[in-house]
Formats: structure tokens, sequence, C-alpha cells
């Protein structure tokens, strides 16, 4: 289940104000209809009403009436933050791919406008962390800390760090996840937020209830529903009772557990939370099948299958991918016309110059220094450009000025992480750090060059790479398999060395095979990049691996049965996907 991700919506209005209140939205609505204030007010009083309005369509409605207001009068701030509040009223609809729309637009106004505004990053950072992308929540999540920290945003550096939390959270990773957690509440409690500690609170009792410790979880979710409660605050207080669900369940308390997740779902349906309709549907389906009520268990499912589909599909996720890339490739693209701007210009400069070379022979030797450093130049940005984008995609920057997005239908994509490797590396100076995953990191290299496979990035101890791409090729399933083995039979043959090895520990791989998306993206330096749900599932898929093991899909399986050596896992349930079957590569 999706615990908390959207949880970053309701942040971000502290950065403003406060959350939603509707008696404040009732107050303004009087004011605003009657026309009773000066005009430089209309647009703070029409953000305030997007804010605290609680009908979700009322809050749509008066988004767009600031956006069109603030177009009038020619203000990108507020223009911005209209499309921030439109976004944040499409989510609480579950209409993720609008919701993202909303915040492209009003991150290329503030890129444009040259305007610092964290608000939107962290936002789209969220809309990828609920529909299961890790790496690019984490990328717009980091772009928001640097934006609060410039800034000395005490209240939106906590936000992003409980939204990273709960990134963390979904993939698994509890450890940081309440580090993080803890990070931000101590913000809150110095900075005296009370809504921000209540959602600590309750995400704390979340991270404990996944951590077995059903005391601690449940002391904190209650704390945290009941200040929520006071704030009216629904939202968050429908997905803290299921958890506390579970925990009666656990407790095989079933009429408490009972009643606590028929709570979540009247207080879903009562503010039309689709993902939280479909969580609490599934929580009463297991429930109900737990204590062998089948004919309730069938109907809840039938609801929880409902409403999960209306949220998500992959349709919705390849539409957010290409969003993001459209967004990515215009902004480069202003960049590259500069540059041809540029370029012609220095062409007329040198025509000229050639020209006065006849005249004056002196300035041959200097004039002939300098075309020798350009050639330089030129070749050694060539090579800059082809050690961070595939050939082909070079070639088509530099001949079109851009590089439109592509649709693969068969991909192969790895993904690697080193097994206790955060923990490990608090230990680690920085340039001990560095040194480490140099080391392993560009023997990866060499492997994945060797079977013409495409590196698409590292993010940490992660290392990501695909086949099939930047042109469709035959047996990519094939080469990516003999590379994750020969990538396995490194680190093991480095752990078995004498002497102290480079990194004691072992390393998780998980493949999968499917369509993705694949483009340039970048806001200070190209980067080539991949998303969809293939990309998702083969993250799961390491997730879901064990030390030393290479964890493939079906999908995959089909393609490299009859080359290689597998053992089949059976079917294991993974978050936001349902059960999938696994297999292990064994040689």
């Amino acid at each position: 289940m999706k615990a908390y991700s959207i949880v970053g919506f309701f942040l971000v209005l502290a950065f403003v104000t406060s959350a939603q209140n509707q008696k404040v939205a009732d107050s303004l609505t009087i004011i605003y209809e009657n026309g009773s204030f000066k005009q430089d007010q209309e647009l703070e009083i029409l953000r305030q009403l997007a804010i605290n309005e609680v009908d979700i369509d009322e809050k749509l409605i008066f988004s767009n009436k600031l956006i069109e207001s603030a177009k009038l009068k020619n203000d990108n701030n507020f223009l911005i933050k209209g499309y921030l509040e439109k976004g944040n009223a499409f989510r609480l609809k579950s209409d993720l791919t609008s919701a993202l729309e909303s915040y492209i637009e009003g991150a290329k106004i503030a890129e444009s406008a040259d305007i610092s505004f964290g608000e939107v990053y962290t936002s789209i950072g969220d809309v990828y962390s609920i529909s299961g992308n890790h790496y690019n929540a984490i990328l717009y999540y980091d772009q928001a800390i640097g934006i609060f920290k410039n800034e000395n945003d005490s209240n939106g550096i906590a936000t992003v760090l409980l939204n990273m939390g709960q990134d963390y959270f979904d993939n698994g990773e509890l450890d940081t996840a309440l580090m993080h957690t803890i990070s931000a509440a101590t913000i809150y409690r110095n900075i005296d937020y009370p809504l921000g500690q209540a959602y600590a609170l309750g995400n704390e009792g979340m991270i404990y209830a996944e951590l077995g410790e059903d005391q601690a979880a449940e002391q904190q979710m209650n704390l945290a529903i009941s200040i929520m409660e006071e704030l009216g605050e629904f939202y968050p207080i429908a997905i803290y009772l299921t958890y506390v669900s579970d925990i009666y369940s656990n407790k095989n308390d079933s009429k408490t557990a009972l009643m606590y997740a028929h709570q979540s779902l009247d207080i879903a349906k009562s503010h039309g939370l689709k993902q939280e309709i479909s969580d609490a549907s599934l929580k009463l389906s297991e429930l109900y099948e737990k204590y062998n009520q089948t004919n309730k268990s069938l109907a809840y499912y039938k609801d929880y299958t409902l409403y999960r589909d209306s949220v998500n599909n992959l349709d919705a996720v390849h539409k957010m991918a290409d969003l993001r890339t459209d967004f990515e490739v215009s902004k480069k693209q202003i960049e590259v016309d500069l540059l041809n701007q540029e370029k012609k210009t220095q062409r007329i400069i040198r025509n000229g110059l050639m020209i006065f070379l006849g005249l004056i022979s002196l300035l041959l030797i200097a004039l002939y220094r300098f075309y020798k450093a350009a050639d330089r130049e030129k070749s050694r940005s060539d090579k800059l450009l082809l050690n961070i984008l595939p050939v082909k995609t070079a070639e088509e920057l530099k001949e079109n000025g851009k590089v439109a997005a592509r649709k693969f239908e068969s991909v192969t994509v790895l993904f690697t992480d080193f097994v206790g490797f955060t923990k490990y590396s608090e230990t680690l100076s920085p340039e001990e750090l560095v040194e480490i995953i140099d080391f392993y990191f560009s023997k990866f290299d060499e492997i994945v060059e060797k079977y013409g496979l495409e590196k698409i990035k590292t993010i940490g101890d992660a290392y990501m790479c695909a086949g099939g791409l930047p042109f469709p090729t035959e047996g990519h399933a094939n080469k990516m398999i003999h590379a994750a083995l020969d990538i396995r039979n490194f680190v093991k043959k480095e752990q078995q060395k004498k002497g102290e090895p480079k990194m004691p520990f072992d390393i998780r791989i998980g493949i999968n095979t499917g369509p993705v998306v694949a483009g340039v993206v970048g806001f200070k330096k190209f980067a080539y990049d991949i998303w969809g749900d293939t990309v998702n599932v083969a993250s799961r898929l390491e997730t879901n691996s064990k030390d030393g093991e290479i964890n493939i899909s079906d999908s995959t399986y089909r393609l490299i049965k009859d080359q290689f050596k597998c053992e089949y896992r059976g079917e294991i349930e993974v978050k936001h996907k349902g059960l999938m079957k696994m297999y292990f590569v064994k040689e």
C-alpha cells in the first residue's frame, strides 16, 4: 500500500499558511463574491481560497481563477502558485497525469522567469513517488532541498525530508526512511509547526509498524490522528487508520481491526479519495478473508480493483514519462538554440577574419593558433558528449539541436545495489567512499560496454543499465544476463581476495524486459534516461532479490530460458504490482 506518499501535498501548503480550512474558505468566498477587497488583494485571496477549500471541485475552480487573474496581471509568482494548487487539486482526485501537467507548467514558468520555487519540484517528486518511480522522485527531491537550503527555508527542507522518508519507506529502506522522518520531525519541532509534527508522528508510526514495533506504532499514529482531527486533515487519517487496523489484525483482534478499516473507508469515501478507498477496500477484503467471510471479502476486493485501476494504469505512466521528457527537452532546447546562434555569430566573425588575413600577413601565425585551439575544443566537446550520450543520440542532438523522445517496445533493464552499503558508508571518509564506488562502477562500465549495452545512470550505490536501445537490437535479454553474471562474479572475486577486500559485502541484481520511453533530459547538462513500468518493475525485482542473486521477471525468463539455467521462486508480492513470478539465474 502507498502509505503516505501524498503527505507532501498538505505540507507544501504549510509554506504559505496552513492546511485546508473550510471556515476560512467560506469567509473568503463571501469577501470575493461581494468584491469587498482591494484589487491588489485579489490574487492572494484566490490563492487562499484554493488552499483552504475542502471541496476538490471548488479547489480546482479557484485554482483556475487564480491562474487566469495572474496571467492578466502578468504576475509570474502567483501564476506558478496557481498551477501548484491546480496540481494539488488533481492529486486529491488521484489524477496524477493532470497533476504532473500542472506542476510542470509551473516549473517551466519558474525556469523561464528565473524564479526559485522549491515547492514545484517537491510536488513533481511527489507524483513520481506516488507512481513508484523512486529514482526520478529522489532526483527532484534533491533539487528541491538545494533550493530551500539556499533560501534558509527550514519548513521547506522538513517537507522534502518527510516525503523522501516516504519514498524510501515504499522501497523497503526502513532505516533510511526513519532517519529522514526523524530529521523532519526535529525541524518541525524547532519551528513550532504542529501540523508538520503530526505528520511526522504518523509517519514514524507507520515505519514502526513495518518494523514490528506495534506498541510504538499505535501510540504515534493515535497521537497523529488526534491532532489531525482537530485540524480537519482527513486524507492522512484514512491512511493511518488502515495501519492501526493492521496492528490489531496481527493481534488477532478481529473486531477492532475491522472497525478501524471501516472507519478508514468511510472517511475516504466521504472525501472522494480514490487511492484511499482502494487501499481500505483491499484491507477489508484481506481481513474478511482471514476471518473466513468469503462473500464480504470478494465484494471488497472488487471495489479495490475498481478504484485501483482508475488510479494506476500503464497509459498514465507512459503519459507522465512523456510529460517529463517534453519538459526537460524543451528547456534544453533553449540552451541549444542559444548555442546555435552563438555558432552562427562565430562563423560570421571567422569569415571576416579570413578576409582580413589576406591583407595582413603578420596575423597569420596568431590566427593559425586560434583555429588549432578551436579544433581541439571541438574535438574535446565531441568526446565529452559521447561520454554522456549514446553515439546515435549524440549525432541526432548535434544535427537537429534536440532529441525526440522515443518509445521502445522491448528493452531489458538491470538494477544493482550493494547490500548494507548505506550503513557501511557512514564509517568511511568521502575520499574512501568515492574510491570504492569508482572501483566497482568502472568495472561495471567495462562489462556493460563488452556486451553492447547502454549505461543509464548511477544513484548512490545503485547502478542502472539497459539493452535494446538507443535503437532496437536482437538478443538484448541474453546479453544482459551475461553482463549480470560477470558483475556478480567480479564482486564475489573481490570478496575472496586475500587481505581486506574493497568492499566486504554482496550485491543484489534485478532484471526485467518490456516497453520503455527514452529521451534526453537535464537542467544543467544532458542526460539520457528511460521511464515506464518496465523500469519500476526492474527496480522492484532488485529490491526483492537476495544477496548474491540475479532476480529476473517472467518476461525476461521467457526470452532466456533456453540458454541459462534458472530456479523458479514462485509468485512473490510486489508493492503496487501484486503477485509476480520471479526466477533466480544460476548459470
